[in-house]
């Protein structure tokens, strides 16, 4: 069996690196689409442009402006007279937010009266939308705290934040991104493993080899698992390289989860492949399971947020426990125990799906 499989695996590796396009798609393509896209993908929301309508025109008003481009997160695009003016400049773009100030305001505030300031935004991306109005709360609430630091707070919040302590969006993204690397990786070329062995003749081949069908099945995989992690490592590497993300948990963990997590993506490939009469149909299967795995995996949105059909419906997805059990382990620092669930169901769908390939094979022969 050692023989067979040692030959099978020659074979795979050598049809698969011998093109030099092939070799760029399986390790170049990866690595530049985690660099393009780990500088793209990010939650931080910076530079929004805000225009002012300062009715006021006050040492207040331009204390509480000056402290929201001291912020960071904010650029002044101008001030303009009227409400009218600066919804203009909201509804062509030019603005993604229109900060108000009504007359009388710094008259109110040295009275003791609740001051009013109005931030409209614009809507279209709510997740944007509600970060500008918590880092225009932030920036009013360290104002009120400057006017009021004679006076000690009852009650004062602490926060701390574990794991991610800096809140850098880059942390969670990228190893996030990896797994969605491995994803595409894995399954688009695996897909057409098998079908391909059909379109050219080769299948009859096998057939009459004496090779049974998990073997053949093991075989497939072999290769195809062994450049996985290859760019896998590739991934990190880089990741740590250019984005100084480190591993905070064991290494020999996170090679484990890794290794479930591209088995489970290999048969479902496999599982595609067998099914499949042609490439194209095996790549247009795969392009529409990708889109699914991706979206319910909890990488773009968290699974507690989905109604709890779905969330039920996300157990059978593989991306969804690879992505939380290598997250776990570089950002958390989890162990196999903490991960127990993920590794369960990474097992479940690996040892599933080869096998549902196996039996779908011998079927097809």
């Amino acid at each position: 069996m050692i023989l067979k499989l040692k030959a099978m695996l020659v074979k795979e590796l050598k049809q698969m690196l011998r093109d030099p396009k092939m070799r760029i798609i399986v390790f170049g393509f990866p690595l530049v689409q985690l660099l393009v896209f780990s500088f793209a993908l990010t939650l931080d929301v910076k530079n929004i442009d805000l225009v002012i309508v300062d009715d006021d025109r006050s040492v207040v008003t331009r204390e509480i402006t000056d402290d929201f481009i001291a912020s960071g997160y904010f650029k002044v695009y101008g001030m303009v007279d009227s409400l009218a003016q600066a919804r203009q400049l909201l509804d062509r773009g030019d603005v993604r937010g229109i900060l108000m100030f009504a007359a009388g305001t710094a008259r109110d505030l040295e009275s003791g009266k609740t001051v009013a300031v109005q931030l409209i935004a614009d809507g279209t991306m709510s997740n944007d939308s509600g970060i500008m109005f918590n880092y225009a709360s932030s920036v009013l609430q360290r104002y009120n705290r400057a006017l009021t630091a004679h006076i000690e707070p009852a009650v004062e919040l602490v926060p701390r934040n574990l794991f991610n302590v800096n809140l850098d969006s880059r942390n969670f993204y990228v190893p996030g991104l990896i797994t969605l690397m491995i994803l595409v990786t894995s399954t688009l070329l695996t897909s057409i493993a098998i079908v391909r062995e059909k379109e050219i003749g080769t299948i009859e081949q096998v057939m009459v080899t004496p090779i049974g069908r998990f073997e053949f099945i093991i075989g497939k995989t072999l290769p195809f698992f062994l450049t996985g992690y290859l760019t896998t490592t590739m991934m990190f590497v880089l990741a740590r390289v250019v984005f100084g993300i480190t591993v905070k948990g064991s290494v020999v963990v996170l090679i484990f989860v890794v290794g479930l997590n591209i088995l489970s993506y290999l048969g479902l490939a496999l599982l595609i492949s067998t099914i499949s009469h042609t490439q194209q149909q095996a790549l247009l299967t795969a392009f529409f399971i990708m889109m699914p795995c991706a979206l319910l995996s909890g990488y773009l949105f968290p699974v507690n947020n989905m109604p709890q059909a779905v969330q039920y419906l996300t157990h059978l997805n593989p991306m969804r426990w690879g992505f939380e059990a290598i997250t776990g382990v570089v950002i958390k620092g989890a162990g196999l125990v903490d991960l127990w669930q993920q590794i369960m169901w990474e097992m479940v769908h690996a040892v599933g799906f080869l096998t549902i390939a196996a039996v779908k094979f011998r079927k097809t022969l």
